[in-house]
């Protein structure tokens, strides 16, 4: 069995893999981790009995631990339990399935003792793909995509000639504000956006969603995973959320991958690559579906899009700071501090604020975020 450990086991990733260990026999839960949501793990860690589980706000270790005194299972906390935990020479698979850019360095750190990472941590590639991918080329380590959408490209890609690809085809719901104007969206509160009319996420992805920045970080996920250049990536706006990507080959033939909108899809793929076993998530039908409908990206409406692309071209630090921004904006929209085009205002304002560094190291990367969060919550305060 796979031993595997499951950094954000009590987020939306998290909880759904945990469901298809449940059902399966094919996994080990070596290791669980959570920010503070210190309740959820102790139920996580009593039914599957991990050896290790990190509580990454320190505060909350002693409390889990009393909680777990009970048991065998060893209570870590902060940064350094997770590299710990990450790096035991027991484990098989790291899950990335924490938000943020808390997962940068327990990526590395798992890379480096060569475990096979199953990616769905945006911000890990968003911020550092330049030093991301090259360390697990060097160390002969299998990056597994867990979104969708680059899962689909993976498939899409899985024994093609990478030279013959055109473009890939990113696509898009379009959140929960596709069918509204401008002038609609500009009041429009965090309790609306957080319904999602296709997907079940967990809170800040579901707003990314609506703003499209959640598409933006894919786009530049794509560059890094996939190697294609930015001209070579396009995004349509696909309703239905059936055809989850596609990649167009020279000859201008087009491959894709379809399925219902289901977490657990990419999930169970990226776990068990190259096996395919039988699940229970519900087959596509396509005797009930009415049309598959495409459009493109309306940038005026959903401008974080553009913005994450514009970073991207611009490179260095600057999908850093795009990406701390929209972390600490996304946040406070969720608590009714801002509205909705503030979190592409601000983000913008503080592309034009910091100062690019061109071949960021880790602790560029690193100080460069906590400057943005800092730089951000005072505009907040304004």
């Amino acid at each position: 069995m796979k031993k595997i450990v499951i950094l954000g086991s009590t987020g939306s990733i998290g909880t759904q893999a945990l469901d298809i260990i449940r059902s399966s026999n094919r996994f080990e839960v070596f290791g669980l981790t959570c920010n503070t949501s210190i309740d959820k793990i102790i139920e996580q860690s009593l039914e599957f009995q991990p050896k290790f589980v990190v509580v990454h706000d320190e505060s909350m270790r002693k409390p889990l631990k009393i909680a777990l005194s009970h048991t065998m299972i060893k209570v870590l906390s902060g940064m350094e339990g997770m590299l710990e935990l990450v790096s035991h020479p027991e484990v098989d698979i790291v899950l990335t399935s924490v938000v943020g850019n808390i997962g940068l360095e327990p990526t590395i750190e798992a890379i480096k003792s060569k475990k096979t990472i199953a990616l769905a941590n945006k911000e890990t590639l968003v911020t550092a793909g330049e030093i991301i991918m090259p360390l697990a080329a060097k160390h002969n380590v299998e990056i597994f995509p867990v979104d969708s959408e680059h899962s689909a490209i993976f498939q899409c890609l899985n024994g093609e000639n990478k030279s013959t690809v055109d473009k890939l085809i990113l696509t898009a719901s379009g959140g929960a504000f596709r069918n509204f104007s401008k002038t609609e969206i500009i009041n429009k509160k965090a309790v609306e956006a957080l319904k999602h009319p296709n997907w079940t996420m967990g809170r800040k992805i579901t707003i990314d969603s609506a703003t499209l920045m959640n598409k933006g970080l894919e786009f530049i996920e794509a560059h890094w995973l996939f190697g294609v250049p930015a001209s070579q990536i396009e995004v349509l706006v696909h309703p239905q959320s059936i055809i989850h990507s596609m990649v167009q080959f020279k000859d201008h033939s087009i491959v894709a991958q379809l399925g219902v909108p289901d977490m657990r899809v990419p999930i169970i793929y990226a776990l068990d690559y190259p096996e395919r076993f039988s699940n229970d998530v519900n087959a596509l039908d396509f005797n009930e579906i009415a049309s598959l409908t495409f459009d493109r990206p309306d940038y005026d409406r959903f401008p974080c899009l553009k913005i994450a692309m514009d970073a991207l071209e611009m490179g260095g630090i600057m999908p850093t700071v795009m990406n701390a921004a929209n972390e600490i904006l996304v946040d406070a929209y969720l608590k009714d501090q801002i509205k909705f085009y503030d979190i592409s205002d601000y983000i913008g304002n503080a592309l034009n604020t910091f100062k690019n560094i061109d071949t960021p190291k880790l602790e560029d990367i690193l100080e460069t975020d906590l400057q943005t969060r800092i730089y951000i919550r005072s505009l907040i305060k304004k």
